[in-house]
């Protein structure tokens, strides 16, 4: 049960897709018209893309998924599903599959998505029209870069321990997510909403710890398969908007995206935080808009 937060934030109509094994995710879909699949990362969940879809779905069928763990998805234990990876990719592409989409879709990216859905795109190249990326990555850490040591915490004991037992991961997300404008309260409290109990936080800490930093972590290979593979959409119109006081995605990752996609237009705000879209909305939400509503170059 997800504690209640003002709906007004959030007017949308739940869709719930059976994934077998008792276990459903949720997922908006908006308007219709040229399909967008926006995929978020950990800790936030479609809440975080709900300005971009008020934008879009008088023109374009949004499609936003809650990962299995995340959002108003079921949030099992362990013993039920597999919190990695591989299966955030599995999930995605039964999804996607079971839309009976018509034509190629743009895909936005945040965080985890980049990974889970630069997963599924190199699966089905064909379906992509474009890409919206924002600061995330689909690569392994780039060179010189270590984990920062608040994610390093987190993959301890007592790291666990704050994360499942007081929320940490996300009311930390929540007040450095934001840099240019602090986030309000009560949308604070819709970020938090979801993760309202140990239990409901097993995903924030298992994305945490699939992290993969070495060569006998579950999804290591897999993170390496997803970045070699980078290649088919170097023709792809693609759009970056990058939030330059992101603590964990920094210039580092932006420079690994500038060599993978060389003919991507960059929007760089350099005071704003992780959470892009939230940060800078006013900013960035017409400019994505205006991107995925444009006709091809």
């Amino acid at each position: 049960m997800v504690r209640s937060f003002d709906p007004s934030l959030f007017p949308f109509s739940p869709h719930h897709f059976d994934r077998g094994a008792g276990l459903k995710i949720h997922y908006l879909d908006e308007g219709s018209g040229p399909p967008v699949l926006m995929v978020h990362g950990n800790p936030s969940w479609s809440f975080y893309y709900r300005n971009l879809v008020l934008a879009l779905r008088g023109t374009h069928r949004c499609i936003v998924p809650d990962h299995i763990g995340m959002g108003l998805s079921d949030k099992p234990g362990d013993a039920a599903y597999s919190y990695t990876l591989a299966q955030r990719i599995d999930d995605l592409d039964a999804l996607v599959a079971s839309l009976d989409l018509h034509e190629p879709l743009t895909l936005v990216v945040h965080d985890w998505g980049g990974m889970i859905g630069f997963g599924w795109a190199i699966r089905h190249p064909e379906q992509v029209s474009r890409l919206v990326i924002l600061n995330t990555a689909a690569f392994p850490l780039p060179s010189g870069k270590r984990l920062p040591w608040l994610l390093k915490l987190a993959r301890t004991a007592l790291g666990a321990l704050l994360v499942r037992g007081f929320n940490a991961f996300s009311w930390g997300a929540a007040r450095v997510g934001c840099t240019r404008h602090p986030m309000p309260r009560d949308i604070s409290a819709g970020y938090r909403a979801p993760y309202d109990s140990w239990a409901n936080r097993v995903a924030t800490l298992r994305f945490v710890q699939d992290i993969p930093l070495h060569l006998a972590d579950p999804s290591y290979a897999l993170v390496h398969h997803v970045a070699g593979n980078l290649e088919s959409f170097k023709a792809t119109p693609a759009l970056i908007v990058w939030g330059g006081k992101d603590f964990v995605f920094d210039e580092g990752f932006l420079a690994e995206w500038r060599e993978h996609l060389p003919g991507a237009k960059l929007r760089y705000l350099a005071d704003a935080g992780h959470y892009v879209l939230e940060d800078a909305a006013d900013e960035v939400i017409p400019l994505i808009a205006d991107f995925v509503r444009s006709s091809h170059p």
